[in-house]
């Protein structure tokens, strides 16, 4: 058993519906989930069942309509929207399918965006910036816009960028799905490494089922709920 100061983020009741017309669409019909400090956990389960739903709710880019969130103690649920933004900008990254970087800034200013959007003086956070592309193996590449990196290494300036704020928690959704095998491979070598060299938080929905056994632990989402949940014993820490 956990301890509560192993609990980083703790989600209790969270239902999701969205009303179409007449009809109710229940998503999410109830989750109650604990995240631990530097575990990675992955979210599986059919196409349409809701693993983006619950990561973007976890992640606070979206209010769940019952049900309460706390991150490390702070308790989402309670919060004003502005309030929510500024929170999440400095303690969560993110990592979607498409990279989403800006297409005129370089991998270097594209990394320094979260700085930017903090209103800090990103101009010295640069050293930063040189040493996160360097760990995920681009600093040959610091000064190259997207149209000039392949869909790996745009990855790559992603999860560098999601870093960038030392954020608490890092969220992934289908993070390889427009990479081929030999990328997938290679960028979930790099969040195994983070985790281990850092004990990076991360939780990341992928349909991967290699990279889901090298996860400290799987939930498997049905019928919105958690019809199951496995622990691999196999990961050392």
């Amino acid at each position: 058993m956990a301890s509560n100061s192993d609990i980083l983020l703790t989600a209790r009741g969270i239902k999701k519906h969205y009303r179409s017309g007449p009809e109710i669409l229940e998503v999410l019909k109830g989750i109650d989930l604990d995240i631990r400090r530097g575990e990675i956990m992955v979210i599986m389960g059919p196409s349409g069942v809701g693993k983006s739903t619950l990561l973007h709710i976890l992640g606070t880019l979206d209010r769940p309509t019952e049900g309460s969130l706390q991150i490390d103690g702070k308790d989402i649920s309670r919060m004003k929207p502005l309030e929510i933004d500024a929170f999440r900008n400095r303690h969560i990254g993110f990592v979607f399918q498409f990279h989403y970087l800006l297409p005129e800034f370089t991998a270097l200013e594209n990394v320094l965006i979260p700085r930017m959007i903090a209103g800090s003086d990103w101009k010295q956070e640069t050293d930063r910036a040189r040493e996160l592309l360097a760990e995920v193996g681009l600093s040959e590449r610091l000064n190259h816009r997207p149209s000039q990196l392949s869909g790996g290494e745009l990855q790559r300036v992603a999860v560098a960028r999601a870093l960038m704020n030392r954020p608490q928690i890092v969220f992934a959704d289908e993070p390889t799905g427009n990479l081929d095998s030999r990328n997938s491979h290679a960028l979930f070598d790099l969040i195994l490494e983070l985790n281990r060299k850092y004990q990076q938080t991360f939780v990341i929905v992928t349909h991967n089922e290699m990279f889901a056994e090298q996860a400290d632990r799987v939930i498997h989402l049905l019928d919105g709920f958690i019809e199951r949940e496995s622990t691999n014993s196999r990961r050392s820490r």
